[in-house]
């Protein structure tokens, strides 16, 4: 069997597989395979959907969804149409979120900053090439499913991604780039490797990130990084609000200072 990793927002897998590796269990890399099938369905799988989409034959993939069934991490849907992943998935979202130190310490730190800013205020965390929500503290406005955590966003077009890349040195900014499947989410996304390092160029003299659009259509998003005691950019702030409400100097203006602070804090910890 080949291990298959799921792409989204055309962000390529961020680790490679070494299979010949004497310590590399082929079962658990099956077992995982199956439950990242459901990262991007939008229904419940059938077990022919779940064999194709894992890159494996309907059998094999009908031994790991039973397994996977009997532990509780598949289930059936309510109208038999087909699984869905089952409850015992969110306790391990819930320890890899109170075992993490950094989003321990920045919780209290997002709280408030949400009840002074009234807007969507999140907690992105960086694997590869993207970013993965920690913590999203929806605003008035924000529909079910912008308010999960476990989201994921490309690193190259995000303000999120913008604010982690100014921590980086150009090299390390050029291969994100390069590496990046640089595709169009919105008509506003910036895709031009020059056009996107002069935003991460603004960033670093700015102390902010800002997009307008580039992964929502709609949204202004400003971000401030989060960095480990020798620097490493680990992940951000971002504060997103609508361009129906704000133009971006306003926002800037309003918003860039309390983000700041508010990482400033997370990072002296």
């Amino acid at each position: 069997m080949r291990y298959i990793q799921k792409a989204e927002y055309g962000v390529p897998p961020s680790t490679s597989i070494d299979e010949s590796d004497p310590l590399f269990v082929q079962a658990i890399a099956r077992a995982m395979q199956v439950l990242s099938t459901f990262h991007e369905a939008g229904k419940p799988l059938t077990l022919n959907e779940i064999a194709a989409a894992g890159g494996m034959g309907k059998s094999a993939a009908q031994r790991v969804v039973h397994t996977l069934r009997q532990l509780g991490y598949i289930d059936r849907d309510a109208d038999d149409r087909g699984y869905v992943p089952g409850i015992r998935i969110l306790d391990h979202t819930r320890d890899y979120l109170r075992m993490n130190p950094l989003v321990a310490r920045a919780s209290p730190v997002l709280m408030e900053l949400r009840r002074n800013v009234r807007e969507r205020v999140d907690l992105s965390l960086r694997d590869g090439l993207r970013l993965v929500y920690a913590a999203r503290l929806q605003s008035k406005r924000e529909t079910f499913f912008a308010t999960l955590v476990g989201q994921s966003v490309p690193i190259y077009c995000t303000s999120g991604g913008r604010a982690v890349m100014a921590h980086m040195s150009d090299a390390e900014v050029d291969e994100i780039i390069e590496r990046s499947v640089r595709r169009e989410i919105t008509p506003k996304t910036i895709t031009d490797p020059a056009a996107i390092r002069a935003k991460v160029q603004e960033a670093r003299e700015n102390g902010y990130a800002l997009a307008l659009e580039e992964v929502l259509q709609g949204e202004i998003a400003i971000a401030t990084a989060l960095v480990a005691p020798d620097g490493t950019p680990l992940g951000a702030i971002h504060i997103a609000g609508s361009l129906s409400e704000w133009d971006a100097d306003s926002f800037c203006r309003r918003f860039a200072p309390l983000a700041g602070e508010a990482a400033g804090a997370i990072n002296r910890f």
